[in-house]
């Protein structure tokens, strides 16, 4: 994407005030580009909205990423969300938190079902053959990313350790871990503050792109300044439409049905996703593969590889469990596999984001509020080093089916191996980008499929 180098984008002029449908066609571009995760999606809105059409100041851009980072859930769609909110009010928020994630979700529900349809071909069943050794050294990759930012001190090192023998060796509930390392984190800082201090991990240096829309000094808009009442009624409002909906599908299937559960289940894992999704994919495995069984263990890293390869948070692999779940359970009933997958994968959809939204909406005018001086930060540090724990454990738990299909008790796989080991040398070693190595990989799957059978 080419634009202005910062040096000569920059004039003494702000840029005009943007109306609401030039702001509704960004936010619906950016659904569709949004691939290369986190880091990658939250890159491009800097390019485009601070270095490009200068929307927003590198400083208040960097404010808003700031209190993203420490909510749970997807924070670039938070950031997404924040600044559609700031530009444009209430709808503004949900309109770019909305585009953010639909796209995605109808990408999602198509990809479901060709691989239920057509996942036993050869073609297709090559192509995941590739796909799930890249996704396991992309898990790996991941926890070191994270690691390098998150373990700074040996105490951290302790809590990664920590939370990798307690989900490991005993099993324990994901959320547990969470608030434990959170207690850990908050009583620590008490004794230990320099243990615990948050490090600012997107840069500090304050780049000059000219003026901005909304500048360091613009002041805050009427509707971002913070208001109890304001605030009380968009919490009213997001908890009063969970009611509703959580009521709505009790009243019409009740407690034990698959929806309903679908439903309480990732209501409580959009509360618990501190680190991204790669920290909550633990969380969902146990419920959704071990608990309810609305899924296999291989299917989920199948859902991850798909996740990888479309644009929008890595987070929407919820949607393939969801469809995959809808379509096992037959939801609507046998006649109707792809309207109850296709349901499923958008009412999970709606009770993982629907917090997302309200943290914004709600905690958005205290942020505006309180520029510079962002606290509870030791209890983040905490859970983001527990969190480099529990994903080296989901490493461990991909590599496991990848490369003994059949349990420990059947053959090594050797060429998954192989594919395995070329990827995490190309992430790690030649810094390859995602999407370019999930192609790669998935081209070799193919190709190993037309020369030999692959392992069952």
């Amino acid at each position: 994407m080419k634009h202005t180098p910062p040096a000569f984008a920059a004039d003494d002029r702000a840029p005009a005030s943007v109306s609401f449908a030039e702001a509704f066609k960004f936010w619906l571009k950016l659904g569709f580009i949004s691939f290369g995760g986190p880091a990658g999606q939250i890159a491009i809105m800097h390019s485009e909205l601070v270095e490009r059409r200068r929307w927003i100041s590198e400083k208040r851009f960097l404010h808003a990423l700031n209190y993203c980072m420490l909510l749970p859930g997807p924070e670039a769609q938070q950031l997404a969300t924040y600044i559609g909110w700031l530009m444009h009010r209430t709808w503004g928020g949900i309109v770019a938190g909305a585009l953010f994630v639909l796209p995605s979700l109808f990408i999602l529900i198509t990809l479901s079902w060709i691989y239920l349809r057509f996942g036993n071909v050869p073609v297709v069943a090559g192509i995941f053959f590739g796909l799930k050794p890249a996704v396991t050294a992309i898990v790996l990759h991941a926890a070191h990313r994270i690691g390098t930012r998150a373990l700074k001190n040996r105490w951290m090192w302790g809590i990664a350790a920590a939370s990798f023998v307690a989900i490991f060796g005993f099993g324990t509930p994901f959320p547990a871990i969470v608030l434990a390392a959170a207690l850990i984190g908050h009583f620590g800082a008490q004794r230990w503050p320099h243990v615990f201090a948050l490090g600012g991990g997107h840069g500090s240096t304050q780049l000059s792109h000219g003026p901005a829309l909304i500048d360091d000094d613009t002041p805050t808009p009427e509707h971002a300044r913070f208001s109890r009442m304001h605030t009380l009624k968009v919490l009213g409002f997001g908890l009063g439409l969970w009611l509703l909906a959580m009521a709505a599908l009790v009243a019409a299937n009740g407690w034990q049905n698959t929806l309903t559960q679908m439903g309480w289940f990732f209501t409580k894992a959009s509360l618990v996703t501190f680190g991204g999704a790669y920290a909550v994919l633990p969380y969902v495995y146990q419920g959704a593969v071990d608990t309810h069984q609305w899924l296999s263990g291989p299917q989920m890293i199948d859902g991850l590889a798909l996740g990888e390869t479309t644009p929008g948070p890595l987070i929407m692999v919820v949607a393939f469990v969801g469809f995959l779940g809808g379509w096992v359970k037959e939801v609507l009933g046998p006649e109707a596999l792809f309207l109850g997958g296709a349901l499923a994968a958008t009412l999970v959809t709606f009770f993982t984001f629907l917090p997302s939204f309200l943290f914004i909406l709600a905690g958005g005018p205290l942020v505006e509020a309180t520029h510079g001086k962002l606290g509870f930060t030791a209890p983040l540090s905490a859970i983001t080093a527990a969190v480099v724990g529990v994903i080296v454990n989901l490493a461990m738990f991909f590599a496991y089916h990848v490369l003994w299909p059949s349990g420990f008790s059947g053959p090594f796989d050797v060429l998954s191996a192989v594919i395995a080991v070329a990827a995490a040398l190309a992430l790690f070693r030649f810094k390859v980008g995602v999407m370019p190595l999930l192609g790669a990989c998935a081209a070799i799957g193919l190709a190993v499929s037309f020369l030999i059978p692959l392992p069952q």
